[in-house]
């Protein structure tokens, strides 16, 4: 395997992206999914359970939002606390990571969004 992460003398390794092999892009592919980025702000609200996560998220199959929860688990963007007690409770929320992502996305989504409906309104 090709290596993606360079030392550009600094002392710091820097990803590059752009490499097909890169490890961030995997990062990248769960951050950027459709699926993800409503996941992440939803729970930018605070702590939810999995039902509460899928009836925000509208559309999202019972079998993407699980794999969404457990990538983002993955990457240390969220955190899944179990509680034992009888009938199962599992918690979703952000970590201080997925906080960091959440305040980088948040400002493209409302530019989506605003200019997704200047775009309906400028047609009509």
């Amino acid at each position: 395997m090709k290596e993606s992460v360079k030392d550009l003398g600094s002392g710091r390794p820097s990803a590059d992206v752009f490499e097909p092999n890169c490890p961030s892009r995997a990062l990248l592919d769960h951050v950027t999914s459709r699926w993800g980025v409503l996941v992440l702000l939803t729970l930018a609200s605070g702590t939810m359970r999995w039902g509460e996560v899928r009836r925000q998220v509208r559309g999202v199959s019972e079998k993407m939002l699980a794999s969404t929860l457990r990538a983002l688990e993955a990457d240390g963007l969220v955190e899944r606390r179990a509680h034992a007690v009888v009938p199962p409770r599992v918690d979703y929320s952000l970590s201080e990571r997925g906080k960091e992502v959440v305040s980088l996305l948040s400002p493209l989504v409302d530019w989506v969004v605003s200019t997704t409906v200047a775009d309906a309104e400028a047609a009509s």
